[in-house]
């Protein structure tokens, strides 16, 4: 059984919504113009197609933290494309840190040019194919702890914070549905910090399905809905909990939240309605590990 501690194991190739349901939890045991300069006249660079940005982005990480923990990644070793400064090349082989990779030094410019526009690269980045993940029983078994399953989060950023989130609070893995999340690449590694190569993801065809699945196994959902009746500190127990996040526009889809044991809110004192999905997220997995810890 995959633990926090240890790496993905294959490779591929608005704002959180809590609003009202007409549904409820199911009963349990049913579920991407250059500026001249001196007054002379500059002739604009060519802009990539969306297309091509799109695909950089999926086959690059960049950023001293993201691609220092792929390096490090047993998964990641003999492939990939590593890029540095001079400088960053120098830090790298005095630390050792390049774990079998041969690095290729360019100039800062050429970098950021390889790069999709606003890619923050800190002087390294790495061309890799995205990580696929693990099997769902590979995440799931023994039942103990908390996995996060994301349903159709498509934002990069909130679905790297939340994976950083995860780690931090120590969750077993992360779940996805295959064909409604990013690659785990580019500016969501980034917002990751690393931690996409050191938490296992499983992907997934169908949620509801695995939700299932997961029952059978011994795990508990707790789907994160404004509606809910119990708060998420009446919801958490020390059982082993699969924490349901929705996407940032609708929440938890229909068939999904039917499929978990309770919906949970998070209360609300000052009387805002909603939280981004990350922050909810960090706070929903803070509860969960100290219910954990009963």
């Amino acid at each position: 059984m995959s633990s926090k501690s240890e790496r993905n194991d294959r490779k591929s190739g608005k704002k959180q919504a809590f609003g009202s349901r007409t549904s409820g939890p199911r009963e349990r045991g049913q579920k991407p113009a250059v500026q001249g300069f001196g007054g002379r006249e500059e002739t604009p660079r060519p802009q990539r197609s969306p297309d091509r940005s799109r695909a950089d982005a999926d086959n690059f990480l960049w950023g001293r933290h993201p691609v220092l923990a792929a390096l490090a990644n047993p998964a990641r070793r003999g492939m990939g494309r590593l890029l540095a400064t001079p400088e960053r090349a120098a830090e790298i082989e005095d630390g050792k840190l390049a774990h079998g990779h041969r690095i290729e030094t360019v100039d800062n410019q050429t970098l950021t040019r390889m790069l999709p526009p606003g890619a923050v690269h800190q002087g390294l980045a790495f061309k890799v194919q995205p990580l696929e993940g693990v099997a769902l029983e590979d995440l799931a078994e023994p039942a103990e702890g908390v996995i996060v399953m994301l349903d159709q989060l498509t934002d990069p950023q909130n679905v790297g914070a939340i994976f950083r989130s995860a780690l931090a609070f120590g969750a077993r893995g992360i779940i996805v549905q295959d064909r409604h999340a990013p690659a785990l690449a580019g500016a969501l590694a980034k917002a990751a910090v690393g931690a996409t190569e050191r938490l296992p993801h499983a992907r997934v065809t169908n949620l509801s399905r695995a939700l299932e699945r997961l029952a059978d196994l011994g795990w508990r959902a707790v789907g994160l809905d404004g509606s809910g009746e119990q708060t998420l500190e009446q919801a958490l127990d020390r059982q082993p909990t699969v924490l349901v996040m929705g996407s940032e526009g609708d929440g938890i889809r229909r068939l999904v939240a039917e499929h978990c044991d309770v919906l949970a809110k998070i209360p609300m004192p000052g009387g805002f309605e909603s939280l981004n999905v990350s922050n909810a997220a960090a706070v929903a997995l803070y509860e969960a590990a100290r219910a954990q810890r009963g």
